[in-house]
C-alpha cells in the first residue's frame, strides 16, 4: 500500500472547496475545444499519462558561486529527499520518478529501492559526477575527468560511471546521464583534438558496459565551469558523440545550456529527425545557465519545444524522450518551485497537443507565414489549466497543489525534525 506524506484529508478538503468551479471551467473549455474539433478528454488522458522526473538535488536549496542561503527543513540525506519528492508526486501526480546523483545520493541500493517503493516512486536516469572531487578520491578532476591527459584520472572517472550503472541496475533505473565540466580556461591550455579523443575513448568504455535495455545520455553545455572551451560544447558535438558511441547513446538537451536566443526548438527537431534526441533537463534562463523554474521566463519557448516533440511523436509512435526538471531554487521553497514547474511542463505539452497539425502544414506548404504563426499562437494562448487540474483531481492529486501544500504545513513540520543548516556557505547544493 502506498504511503502518503500529506494527510489525504487535507487534499480532499482543498479539492472540495475548488471542485465545483473546476468542473464548470472544464466543461466550458471542453465546449470551446469541441468547436475546434478537439476532444478535451483525449487531451486530459495524454496529460495524465505524462510524467517528468524530479532531480534529487532539486529539493535542496541551491546557490551561486558566491553564496548559498539554506532554507528551513533542508533534507539531510537522500532518504529525506525521497520524502520531499513523494510530496511533489502526491500533490501533482506528474512526477513519478526521481533522478539520483552519485556520489551525493550514494547509499545502499536496496534501501533506496525500498524507500522509493513506500511512495510508489521509481527511479529515472542515474547521474554521475566527475565535475567535482568527492571525499577520499585519489585523483583530482581539477584539470579534467573523462578527457584528462592523465590516464589514471580518466580510469577513475570511468570506474565512477560504471559504479553508477551498477547502482542503477539494482534500483531499476534504465539510463545514465553524463555531463562533464571538462574544458580549458586559457588559449593553448589543451589540444582540442587529443582532449576529445580521450573523452571518446572513455565514453566508449562506459557505453560498452551498459545493459542492453539501457540508454546513455550525453549533455552539452556552451560554457562553465570551463570558460574558454568545453569538451561537449554544443548539440553538433553532442550528435557526433552519440553517432560515434553507438545505438544506446543519445543527446540530452538542457534548456539552460545554450547561448541566449539560440533556437533550441530547432535543435530539438534536428536531433529528433535523426533519432538521437534522448531527453531533456527542463529549466529556464535569462542570461545563461540560470537554472530558473521551468516556464518562469519564456513559457512560449517551452511551448515551442513541445510543439516539436508532439510533431515528432505524431510521426513516430516509438518516440519517447526522457523528461526531467533540473533547477536551482535559491529564494523559494524547492518543493513549491518543483510542483509549479512540473505543472508548467505539462501545460506546454497540453498546449502543443492543441495545435491543428493539418492547418499548420497547409499554411507551411502555402508559404503563409502569418497563418502558420497564428496556429501556434492560438494553441499557446488557450488556458489549459482546467485540463491539468482535472487530471490531478481524477488521479487523487490536488486541484491546487500549492494551496494544499501550504495548508498541510509540511515545511514547518519537517523543520522541527531536520536540523537547521548554517548559512554563509558557497556553491550549489
Amino acid at each position: 500500500m502506498t504511503e502518503h506524506i500529506i494527510d489525504p484529508s487535507i487534499i480532499a478538503a482543498e479539492n472540495a472547496r475548488l471542485s465545483t468551479d473546476l468542473r464548470n471551467d472544464y466543461d466550458s473549455l471542453g465546449e470551446r475545444l469541441d468547436r475546434r474539433g478537439i476532444a478535451i478528454d483525449a487531451i486530459k488522458e495524454k496529460v495524465a499519462n505524462f510524467s517528468v522526473a524530479v532531480p534529487s538535488w532539486g529539493v535542496g536549496t541551491g546557490g551561486t558561486r558566491f553564496a548559498r542561503f539554506p532554507g528551513k527543513g533542508e533534507p539531510r540525506d537522500i532518504f529525506d529527499k525521497i520524502e520531499d519528492c513523494a510530496v511533489i508526486a502526491q500533490l501533482t501526480r506528474a512526477t513519478r520518478t526521481v533522478s539520483l546523483h552519485i556520489p551525493w545520493d550514494k547509499a545502499d541500493p536496496n534501501r533506496l529501492k525500498q524507500a522509493a517503493s513506500r511512495f510508489n516512486l521509481g527511479f529515472d536516469a542515474m547521474n554521475s559526477n566527475t565535475f567535482s572531487d568527492a571525499k577520499g578520491q585519489i585523483q583530482s578532476y581539477k584539470f579534467g575527468s573523462l578527457s584528462a591527459y592523465d590516464k589514471a584520472t580518466r580510469d577513475q572517472a570511468i570506474e565512477h560511471n560504471l559504479e553508477c550503472i551498477e547502482i542503477g541496475k539494482t534500483i531499476g533505473s534504465k539510463a545514465l546521464t553524463v555531463w562533464i565540466g571538462d574544458g580549458s580556461n586559457f588559449p593553448g591550455q589543451v589540444n582540442f583534438t587529443s582532449q576529445f579523443e580521450h573523452y571518446l575513448d572513455s565514453m566508449k568504455s562506459i557505453h560498452a558496459a551498459l545493459p542492453d535495455d539501457w540508454r546513455l545520455y550525453t549533455e552539452h553545455k556552451m560554457y562553465e565551469p570551463a570558460f574558454y572551451s568545453t569538451v561537449v560544447q554544443d548539440w553538433g558535438t553532442n550528435y557526433l558523440i552519440a553517432k560515434e558511441l553507438g545505438d544506446k547513446a543519445f543527446c540530452l538537451v538542457d534548456l539552460g545550456h545554450h547561448a541566449p536566443n539560440v533556437n533550441i526548438e530547432m535543435i530539438v527537431a534536428r536531433l529528433a529527425q535523426f533519432g538521437k534526441l534522448g531527453g531533456f533537463h527542463f529549466n529556464d534562463s535569462k542570461y545563461g545557465d540560470d537554472d530558473l523554474d521551468a516556464g518562469s521566463i519564456d513559457p512560449f519557448r517551452l511551448f515551442l519545444v513541445f510543439n516539436e516533440l508532439v510533431d515528432a511523436e505524431s510521426r513516430d509512435a516509438d518516440f519517447h524522450p526522457a523528461h526531467m526538471l533540473d533547477q536551482s531554487h535559491n529564494v523559494t521553497d524547492p518543493i513549491e518551485s518543483l510542483m509549479l514547474s512540473a505543472a508548467d511542463v505539462q501545460r506546454a505539452y497540453a498546449q502543443a497537443l492543441l495545435v491543428d497539425r493539418n492547418s499548420l502544414v497547409a499554411a507551411q506548404n502555402a508559404n503563409d507565414a502569418l497563418a502558420a504563426a497564428l496556429e501556434l499562437r492560438k494553441a499557446f494562448r488557450t488556458d489549459v489549466e482546467p485540463i491539468l487540474a482535472m487530471a490531478r483531481l481524477e488521479q487523487g492529486g490536488a486541484i491546487d497543489p500549492l494551496a494544499a501544500y501550504r495548508a498541510a504545513g509540511y515545511r514547518a513540520k519537517v523543520a522541527e525534525i531536520r536540523p537547521e543548516i548554517a548559512a554563509g556557505s558557497s556553491g550549489i547544493v
